[in-house]
């Protein structure tokens, strides 16, 4: 039976590479969509690395300078705020930072160790940055006053970067430089958990902290100062806070956003394109659907003598769905054998590393089983007229 339809599909092969192709690429984009949404399931079952609960981020504008230029001025101004916060009771504990858990914007470096090329994200932070957002460390200590008496700078890195790094080595004391240029000296103090700044979305990558003083004119003054609340402070306080800020530093600019927001505006940002690919998926798929039941229509109305024959010579219904159907599957799983074919290149030659090859497993077993359904479902309405068909249609053709 199986080779009788792959004859049926081969003899018609010239009208069927076009169903072929449209299951082809209905199969890449279909692909394409499922694979992002289990990677981003994937990842959000993932520890995040920190806590944001109760946790507000103080974005700073200061009107001047970039990045890498900065004054002295600055720089005591931002320790100024800095102490303001402290006499708030609302206030648990603060700490600065150049960037701001599920902020858009990231401080990324590459650097060769060893002979490897290593990319990571790196991040300015005080010394209290670990109490604000509750970043567990796994190995070593982190920043604290008694740093400042160092004559090499203290780094601290997350549980990834020192397997890719160090790999079964202890990295604690090791020198590791974040950065290719710069004479400085730099060693390994503490590993933390995995630690995803951009939020649950997003996946796992080497991750990197520096030390900031906010007393030290060559030290670049922190673009956000983030707070840990007391339970139970309210929005009010808001407004009280950007009033004492506004006193410190009349020029500056400040926003003021609890991270919960900021995490909401983050699921957003990495849901829209998701979002939009289903939405063109479904599309393509109800396209692809009505195209295969006309395809299939006009094909069991060209066929009526063959299987008006059949019918004569005792086929049952059944037969007749098995057949319509079989040579749907046939003519899908060729379609379908090449769009596998592509992505399966993806995984083995490493091509987007950061997507565990069981992510893209599963994404291709549930690409593959709703193109098979639909391929099915489209086949239904053709294969029930096909049944229709009396065996006395047949002599119309003789």
């Amino acid at each position: 039976m199986l080779k009788h339809l792959f004859k049926l599909v081969w003899n018609r092969k010239r009208s069927n590479l076009l169903i072929m192709l449209e299951i082809f690429f209905s199969f890449i984009v279909m692909f394409a969509v499922i694979t992002l949404g289990v990677y981003y399931a994937d990842n959000y079952n993932q520890p995040l690395g920190f806590s944001y609960e109760n946790v507000w981020n103080i974005g700073i504008d200061m009107r001047k300078g970039t990045d890498d230029v900065w004054s002295p001025e600055m720089v005591n101004t931002t320790r100024q705020l800095y102490l303001a916060l402290q006499d708030f009771p609302e206030i648990e504990i603060a700490a600065g930072a150049h960037s701001a858990p599920y902020s858009l914007g990231n401080r990324t470096s590459v650097n060769i160790y060893d002979g490897k090329r290593v990319e990571m994200e790196v991040n300015e932070v005080t010394d209290d940055f670990q109490k604000v957002l509750g970043v567990q460390l796994v190995q070593g200590r982190w920043f604290d006053k008694g740093d400042d008496a160092l004559n090499w700078r203290p780094v601290i890195i997350n549980q990834r970067l020192a397997r890719e790094v160090f790999g079964n080595e202890d990295p604690l004391n090791q020198p590791y430089k974040p950065w290719t240029s710069g004479g400085d000296d730099f060693r390994v103090i503490g590993v933390v958990n995995d630690f995803r700044k951009d939020g649950e979305f997003a996946g796992l990558g080497n991750y990197l902290f520096e030390r900031k003083r906010l007393d030290d004119p060559n030290n670049r003054p922190p673009a956000n100062l983030l707070i840990k609340l007391q339970p139970g402070t309210t929005a009010e306080f808001e407004e009280k806070l950007i009033a004492k800020l506004q006193a410190v530093a009349k020029e500056w600019s400040f926003e003021v956003q609890p991270i919960t927001h900021m995490r909401e505006t983050a699921f957003k940002f990495r849901l829209l394109p998701l979002i939009i690919l289903g939405l063109i998926a479904g599309f393509l798929m109800l396209m692809v659907g009505l195209g295969l039941v006309g395809v299939l229509w006009q094909s069991v109305t060209q066929r009526i003598k063959e299987i008006g024959l059949r019918r004569a010579k005792g086929a049952a219904t059944r037969d007749i769905y098995k057949q319509i159907l079989g040579e749907l599957l046939v003519l899908s799983s060729f379609g379908l054998a090449l769009g596998v074919f592509l992505v399966v290149q993806f995984p083995l030659l490493d091509l987007i590393s950061f997507i565990r090859p069981t992510v893209y497993f599963i994404g291709m077993v549930l690409a593959l089983l709703v193109i098979y359904g639909l391929t099915l479902t489209a086949g239904l309405y053709p294969s029930w007229l096909a049944t229709r068909v009396q065996p006395a249609e047949a002599l119309h053709y003789e």
